[in-house]
């Protein structure tokens, strides 16, 4: 790459930019790895290459590009208003779906949400075989290591195809557990590149030990955060508590509202920090041994001719900083740790879904709408679209309606989701579903009049178009 001044010309970085976009597993650290490059256009392979590897990954990047080879039909008679809903419903593999998607929603997608079949080691439901009828996995190896491949290859391709529909300000949450979440982040940093990474959020799922466990109760997934380009992600933040508010009082009626305070001493000590400070009622003050002021001689008199220092109600106490709640955002930065208290647990996910469907048990592991309302509020606002290609019980249409709800949002949601059977045994099949698309389509309706019947807002889009995906029928010979 030609190089002026030691700095690349406007078009190599565009050209950059562009290999950037279609391949960002190539370029590393500001640059294009050649080698690897090379690799993706079938190029010889590199001798003792940094990368993440598993048997059958060529075949599922080519998975990931080949082009669509099915339809989407619309069925307006499982949907729900038609002509005025902005929502999808897709009933299809979503691999293929995904690939339709990406004629159609190319980056345009502000968020995505997936929790994806955990990795048991029993026969996957996705096998790929939309058009070879067999899986990806190579024989001849550890049944382990095959069962981590398996995984791996029914993901890749669906995660790369993820990333063309995002949009540049958007971001995937994945939830995992811990047999494959140290996989998928190599892999998700190879996909949507290692510096888009955000965070690792950890969900309090359940909150009662299980004793039967030999060395550990596990009570918590995993959920992996990327954004689509870091420099644009459109984050928001949570709501400030109510309680946090609370803590803000105004004692001395300062025209600019409750404030409240916090300590003016700060470690390590600096030598301009540290000076005598004389309280209003003559009192003289130090910082503690071993400490300083936050601030130094001259802005501490700015800040007190500014009425933004504390002595207390009788003026002796040691200097405190004073904080006005009107200069404090009006949100707050999530930690990583989400509690059961704060987004719900599984106990109580599959408690509202039972109630929702009248005291029925339709589905065993669904998540709870606050924990993917969390995500919405977080990354989406306006009229923005949230995608979920392994739909289930369609919580995530769920949490969509509500959030909506709740702050006047108009975003839309596009459900993707395989129309497994269910067990004929099951207490979903007797009450007369078959699939768990039955399901999650029934969830929607229930819960948007749920949430109209509660807030009144009948304003909202609580409906939805069905499409079916179906195999192109094969054009007669001419």
């Amino acid at each position: 790459m030609a190089n002026v001044g030691g700095r690349r010309k406007p078009a190599a970085d565009a050209r950059l930019e562009a290999i950037k976009k279609l391949f960002p597993e190539a370029v590393v650290d500001g640059g294009i790895d050649w080698e690897l490059l090379k690799k993706v256009f079938g190029g010889h392979e590199r001798q003792e290459a940094y990368e993440f590897t598993w048997p059958g990954k060529a075949e599922a990047r080519r998975l990931a590009e080949l082009p669509a080879s099915g339809v989407l039909r619309p069925d307006q008679a499982a949907s729900k208003q038609w002509e005025t809903t902005n929502n999808w419903y897709i009933e299809g593999d979503n691999l293929e779906a995904l690939k339709l998607l990406r004629t159609s929603h190319a980056g345009t997608i502000q968020m995505i949400y997936i929790d994806p079949p955990y990795n048991t080691g029993k026969v996957l439901t996705y096998k790929d075989n939309w058009r070879k009828g067999k899986a990806v996995v190579p024989s001849g190896i550890q049944e382990e290591a095959r069962a981590h491949a398996g995984w791996l290859n029914m993901m890749y391709p669906r995660l790369w195809v993820a990333r063309e529909l995002l949009a540049e300000t958007g971001a995937i949450f994945i939830s995992i557990d811990d047999t494959e979440q140290a996989n998928l982040r190599k892999m998700c940093d190879e996909i949507f590149g290692e510096r888009n990474f955000v965070a690792t959020f950890i969900w309090q799922r359940a909150f009662s030990p299980v004793n039967m466990n030999k060395f550990a109760s596990r009570n918590h997934d995993f959920i992996l955060c990327y954004a689509k380009n870091i420099d644009r992600l459109a984050w928001y933040g949570l709501p400030r508590h109510p309680e946090a508010d609370g803590r803000y009082a105004n004692p001395d009626n300062d025209p600019r509202g409750p404030w409240t305070s916090g300590d003016l001493s700060v470690g390590p000590p600096i030598p301009e920090k540290i000076y005598e400070i004389v309280t209003p009622s003559g009192r003289v003050v130090s910082p503690p041994n071993g400490y300083c002021w936050r601030v130094t001689k001259e802005r501490f008199a700015e800040l007190a001719a500014d009425n933004r220092i504390w002595f207390g109600k009788d003026g002796n106490g040691v200097p405190r900083l004073k904080r006005f709640l009107s200069e404090v955002k009006s949100t707050v930065t999530p930690l990583t740790i989400w509690t059961h208290d704060e987004v719900s647990h599984s106990q109580e996910a599959k408690k509202e879904l039972k109630e929702l469907f009248g005291g029925l048990a339709v589905m065993d592991y669904p998540k709870p709408v606050k924990l993917i309302q969390r995500m919405v509020a977080l990354t989406t606002r306006d009229d923005d679209l949230i995608l979920d290609f392994f739909s289930g019980s369609a919580t995530t249409a769920h949490a969509v309606m509500q959030q909506n709800a709740e702050d006047g949002g108009r975003r839309s949601f596009l459900m993707v989701q395989l129309p497994e059977p269910l067990a004929e045994t099951s207490a979903a099949y007797r009450a007369g579903f078959r699939t768990i698309c039955d399901i999650g389509r029934e969830r929607i309706r229930r819960a948007g009049e749920k949430i109209v019947r509660e807030t009144g807002k009948t304003e909202l889009d609580i409906g939805f178009r069905v499409f079916r995906l179906e195999k192109k029928s094969k054009q007669p010979a001419r």
